[in-house]
């Protein structure tokens, strides 16, 4: 498994092959960066938005948590990080789309299905127990319908990608640049097991892409 001196390794790689075969693309990336899609995924470490979409150095601005979530807009109390990257990506650097992508075998929406950490404190599962409350409306939508079995994982999957993009629309700045046709949301479901990315349609449904 690698650890931080594996890492460093391949670091040194990086310079001497990835770095150094992308110069002129550094060059241009020293003074600033002009990303055209913010992707909201998950932390899983199998799931890295980079490696799904192929894409270089400046391509994409990405915010990972755990299970891709976006909280409704709010103003009061405690530290807003992804509302401040969403505030960042489409104020600032006035990315014209916003990807929300799920993936199998998430472990946030797992533990929103199943509340193992529900009473929890933080520290043993509390502030997990508390950001994937975040679902709590769809957890009971997904038993009511599935029970809690495999296809209730999918299910809860999706519900948590829906459920982001719903939160996404509570920012204003987000509402009205969509209003206006100047940002678009997207939803995205990446299988783990066999590689294939599900893309989400206008009424909610994910198909391959």
């Amino acid at each position: 498994m690698t650890d931080f001196a594996d890492m460093i390794q391949g670091y040194h790689r990086f310079r001497d092959t990835g770095w150094a075969q992308q110069r002129e693309r550094w060059d241009e990336l020293k003074d600033g960066q002009s990303p055209k899609v913010m992707v909201i995924a998950c932390s899983d470490s199998r799931v890295d938005p980079s490696q799904i979409f192929d894409v270089s150095p400046g391509e994409i601005f990405v915010v990972r948590n755990v299970a891709n979530l976006v909280p409704p807009y709010e103003v009061g109390g405690g530290r807003h990080g992804v509302s401040a990257a969403l505030e960042f990506a489409v104020t600032q650097l006035e990315v014209p789309e916003v990807v929300v992508m799920g993936h199998a075998s998430c472990g946030g929406c797992a533990a929103s299905l199943s509340g193992a950490f529900d009473g929890h404190a933080p520290g043993d599962g509390g502030f997990i127990a508390q950001w994937v409350g975040l679902l709590d409306e769809a957890r009971e939508k997904v038993r009511a319908e599935h029970g809690d079995g495999p296809e209730a994982k999918r299910a809860m999957e999706h519900e948590a990608v829906r459920v982001s993009l719903a939160n996404l629309r509570t920012f204003p700045f987000v509402k009205e640049r969509e209003e206006a046709g100047t940002l678009a949301l997207r939803g995205a479901y990446f299988a783990i097991a066999d590689g294939v990315l599900h893309v989400m349609d206008d009424e909610g449904r994910f198909a391959a892409a």
